[in-house]
């Protein structure tokens, strides 16, 4: 049997099949092959087209189908990991009423900020775990404020992920981990937020039905399997955003344990057993993947705008395009920690959530021309990376975050032993590298859900480790006085 798992990026749609006895990925394709289209109307928005999904998941499931030559009536289960925040809305005859309003569109900021203002910090923070912020509750009410005759037209609001589960299966519904990222639940309350409702006018008919995120959520219908080439009947059997369901295959279920990533951006995904919540809400908390109202499980989210972003225009600034990253990163290894004081602030990716949604820019600090060379700020710039994932990490201890273990796909700024054993050094956690990603982890999930897998440990029984870090304690100090210089120097910044 296989079990098949989609992950509904902004970029791409990815499709990964597994072999549900051994948990091996037999393939795995993604479309486009170029970054879909973010369409940005104005300053600050980000649109897409949901039918665009749609059209590269079907891209993708035919070259998995293709390539894997297995029988469509052998896949047990499908998942779906999708990206976060965004909104789509459809009408009574469910057609899409308007573009989604993406994870990373900025229109809604001062609704969720007014928001917050009206109805107090206190019963936001308390009820909702954040500020309705520029989240998907803010981003409807931004719809009713300016398109008010859309509004009007508006049978149901759904996530991303919630709106490809509709057209697999004909069913409307969402989970609570998935209104908790929308900022729709009320944790004190184990219910649909119905003062937010209230004050921002979104009648409570707009919510689909709730299912578990673990569960037969629907099942392909002959429309969906005739245009995928699936077979009819297979169950839809879980679904999840993308950064819960990263941590999700990653195995991080329990409090003490944190997810991460370093793209472009930076996530720090960890997961706490205590009902808490950042005052300042520089990092974000919802329900993870597997909370219940009597086993409380949060996933608290740090995010960095700027993190590979800042190693990619080393390497076409810097580098001139002549090395690799590999190359990059032996090359940053010659320097000593601390790169001989050098400090590069890597927050030049727009405004940081957890700097207060300062926009600081990227900064260099304590350059001295008769010192360093091009080593010292390859090296300075993926420990400032790193620091910021420390300062960050810090946060998180707020919200009953300890980390003791930080777990990781191979790939991007992993790929780095420095970055790696900075990480390491400065935050006292053994680094856990793995062989896997978000589609291979909704095909679990999809396990799971459908029954084919018993537990969590059944299902990932099969997952591979390929690496250890440890902290090398020899350099604890080297470290410590490293991040305190970089500390510092943040402080003078956001201070200012």
């Amino acid at each position: 049997m296989y079990l098949l798992g989609y992950d509904i990026g902004s970029s791409s749609v990815k499709a990964s099949l597994i072999d549900a006895e051994t948990g091996n990925c037999i393939a795995s394709a993604f479309s486009p092959k170029q970054e879909m289209e973010i369409k940005a109307i104005k300053p600050g928005w980000a649109e897409q087209d949901p039918a665009t999904w749609w059209a590269n998941l079907k891209n993708a499931t035919h070259e998995v189908l293709a390539t894997s030559r297995i029988k469509p009536t052998d896949i047990g289960s499908i998942g779906i990991s999708y990206q976060m925040h965004g909104l789509v809305i459809i009408d009574k005859n469910r057609k899409v009423i308007r573009p989604s309003i993406i994870w990373c569109d900025s229109r809604a900021v001062e609704t969720g900020n007014k928001a917050f203002r009206m109805l107090g910090e206190n019963q936001c923070l308390s009820c909702l775990l954040n500020s309705p912020g520029n989240f998907t509750a803010s981003k409807l009410k931004w719809v009713k404020d300016n398109e008010p005759t859309l509004f009007d037209s508006v049978f149901k609001f759904m996530l991303p992920g919630d709106y490809i589960a509709m057209l697999l299966t004909g069913e409307i519904n969402t989970t609570v981990s998935g209104l908790s990222e929308g900022i729709f639940w009320d944790f004190k309350a184990n219910d649909l937020a119905g003062f937010l409702f209230n004050h921002y006018g979104i009648p409570l008919s707009m919510v689909p039905d709730i299912v578990p995120t673990f569960s037969v959520q629907g099942k392909v219908n002959k429309t969906a399997a005739d245009e995928l080439g699936l077979a009819p009947g297979i169950p839809v059997g879980y679904r999840a955003g993308d950064q819960p369901n990263n941590a999700f295959s990653l195995n991080v279920l329990n409090p003490g344990e944190i997810a991460a990533t370093a793209g472009t951006s930076g996530v720090v995904y960890g997961v706490s057993g205590e009902v808490k919540y950042d005052p300042q809400s520089r990092v974000n908390t919802f329900a993870h993947v597997n909370h219940e109202s009597k086993n409380t499980r949060l996933g608290v989210l740090l995010c960095v705008n700027g993190t590979g972003i800042l190693n990619s225009w080393l390497k076409h600034t810097i580098g001139g395009g002549a090395m690799n990253y590999d190359e990059m990163n032996k090359l940053a290894s010659t320097v000593a920690i601390g790169s001989e004081g050098l400090i590069i602030l890597p927050f030049g990716n727009g405004a940081e959530r957890m700097l207060n949604n300062k926009n600081t820019g990227s900064q260099i600090s304590n350059l001295n021309f008769n010192i360093h060379k091009r080593q010292h700020i390859l090296r300075a710039a993926q420990e400032g990376i790193v620091f910021s994932f420390g300062y960050g990490i810090e946060l998180m201890k707020q919200t009953g975050i300890h980390p003791s273990v930080i777990r990781a796909g191979k790939a991007n700024m992993f790929l780095s032993p420095l970055f790696r054993d900075t990480l390491a050094g400065i935050t006292g956690a053994t680094i856990e590298l793995f062989d896997t990603d978000g589609s291979q982890g909704a095909a679990k999930g999809a396990g799971i859900g459908a029954g084919i897998y018993k537990s969590f440990n059944e299902a990932f029984a099969g997952l591979k480790k390929l690496e250890t870090i440890s902290p090398d304690k020899t350099k604890t100090d080297s470290y410590k006085q490293a991040y305190e210089q970089w500390i510092k120097t943040l402080n003078t910044i956001i201070n200012k």
